[in-house]
């Protein structure tokens, strides 16, 4: 048994069964070893940002660590995007990135790089020396790494730069899966300092984020805040929530800070549940960063890596809510929209549309904000844009169809953000993964022309306009997904949206819809 055979038996033998892999000349040992170890899966993607993305979005529907197979430095750095929305999503991911052997690095062969950079950017743990008799062992430790919290952002990811040396000579065999590492408890004084700012006379808001938004955690916030009165807000973007009928009832903070201090402009007692004090996404000249007002008190309950679910039971208990009803979502009939395509009515054909369990997955844009108008639909879990790097929605959605054969996956895209990962089709098509891709084909990156309007600019000049501007050419993203292999239609109605929705839920394997927005408003 050589090293790479003696990784992957042992990371199979910890519990990671699927790999998203874009190999080069120095993985050869590990895909021979992937040939052999049937227990693990294999998945081709022909971008390596596809390949973290999958494995991002694997990892928020099961909780646990995929591994991706990547090449040498240019390969990683081409995955970076999405594994620094893996990071702000705390995503357990397992980075095996092949290196030239120690004889052969002070060559400065034309692949040569400082791989440790690239990687200690995102990583919560690496690994650089491996040798064919440590290897293995270092697969287990990785493994564990992945699913230690970690304090503040620092995510999990663990990336494992290995030698072509340490893949492929002797290895003493495999290594035994470590313990399981485990959440640390809040102290009572936490417990308490949370229950006395519900004494204090004033409104209070439990801004949740990462575990607290588990089903179990919104339970349990959902009973304080029937019982007290209090507000349950998410953060903006967080990694998974589950919605719709019957899910806990709350909010999500908006994006532009001045929407964030109004939200927070009557809130007195500000409490912390894995989360971290509101930041504006972008720093503006005349707003303030910290997004908390002069009169608002914060306090923490639980910090990022606590048992968040442990501590809101104890707070439900110290304050008697814990035999309380939840508030939930009811579920409402939703029309279907008429006439022209805007955002509005696509959202609106989304929320009418969805069939039970499905997953969302959103980029930037449209597909964010449709999340409050589908909570009256049915039971649908949603992945967001956690860091900001368009480009995740494709690849997040590949991954959580891996990870859920069993369930429908809707990918909601800007035609901006699509084209940077748009290759997720190919693999999509490879699988036969049940996923629907729907771009909201408006021909421009948006966002931009808002922010750029933010500025106080009433006139916009050639340069600034042709920079945020797509239609030349236009892209005929129906085209490319054939080219890929994936049947796609056209919509240019509200009517033709809802039937393209429907008819492709119904059918089994990818379908992309290309809605051809006539305007370009938020």
């Amino acid at each position: 048994m050589n090293g790479a055979k003696a990784l992957i038996e042992t990371l199979a033998n910890c519990g990671v069964e699927v790999c998203f892999a874009n190999p080069g000349t120095s993985e050869m040992h590990l895909v021979q070893a992937l040939d052999s170890v049937p227990e693990m899966r294999s998945i081709l993607s022909l971008f390596e940002g596809v390949c973290t993305g999958a494995a991002d979005g694997y990892a928020r529907m099961t909780g646990k660590p995929a591994a991706t197979l990547l090449h040498l430095g240019p390969g990683l750095a081409n995955g970076i995007a999405n594994l620094h929305n893996a990071r702000r999503a705390r995503s357990p991911i397992i980075n095996i990135v092949g290196n030239h052997p120690n004889f052969h690095t002070g060559l400065d062969a034309p692949l040569t790089s400082d791989i440790d950079t690239l990687a200690r950017n995102y990583s919560s743990w690496i690994k650089t020396d491996s040798t064919s008799t440590t290897l293995a062992q270092d697969g287990a430790n990785a493994f564990t790494a992945s699913l230690r919290q970690t304090s503040g952002s620092a995510g999990q990811i663990s990336t494992l730069i290995m030698g072509a040396d340490a893949a492929w000579e002797k290895s003493a065999g495999i290594a035994k899966p470590n313990a399981f590492p485990q959440r640390a408890k809040v102290e009572n004084c936490d417990v308490e300092a949370a229950a006395a700012a519900f004494n204090d006379k004033g409104k209070v808001m439990l801004l949740v984020e990462h575990h607290a938004t588990s089903p179990e955690a919104l339970i349990i916030a959902s009973k304080i805040s029937a019982h007290t009165g209090c507000r349950i807000v998410t953060g903006t973007f967080p990694a998974r929530v589950e919605g719709g009928p019957n899910a806990p009832a709350i909010e999500r903070l908006p994006y532009f800070p001045e929407q964030v201090l109004a939200m927070l402009s009557e809130v007195d007692q500000l409490i912390l549940v894995g989360a971290q004090v509101p930041a504006s996404f972008f720093a503006y000249q005349a707003t303030p960063g910290l997004l908390v007002p002069e009169n608002c008190t914060v306090s923490r309950l639980c910090r990022v890596e606590d048992d968040a679910i442990d501590a809101l039971s104890k707070l439900a208990s110290r304050l008697g809510a814990s035999e309380t009803s939840p508030i939930l979502f009811e579920k409402k009939e939703i029309p279907k929209p008429a006439g022209g395509l805007n955002t509005k009515t696509v959202i609106q054909a989304v929320a009418a549309t969805m069939p039970e369990n499905l997953i969302v997955a959103t980029d930037s844009g449209g597909g964010n904000a449709a999340y409050a108008y589908c909570q009256n639909s049915v039971p649908v879990s949603w992945l967001a844009l956690t860091g900001g790097a368009i480009g995740q929605g494709s690849p997040v959605a590949t991954g959580a169809a891996i990870a859920c054969p069993d369930r429908p996956v809707l990918a909601l895209l800007g035609d901006g953000g699509a084209a940077y990962t748009i290759q997720s089709l190919w693999t999509q098509a490879r699988e036969n993964l049940n996923v629907v891709t729907l771009i909201f084909a408006n021909n421009s990156y948006n966002i931009l022309n808002v922010e750029y309007s933010r500025l106080g600019v009433t006139e916009v000049g050639e340069v600034a306009a042709s920079l945020f501007d797509m239609t030349n050419p236009k892209i005929d993203w129906v085209a490319i997904a054939k080219g890929f292999g994936i049947e796609g239609a056209y919509a240019d109605t509200s009517e033709e949206l809802c039937e393209l929705l429907e008819n492709a839920y119904e059918n089994n394997g990818p379908f992309l819809i290309q809605a051809n927005i006539k305007d370009r408003q938020p």
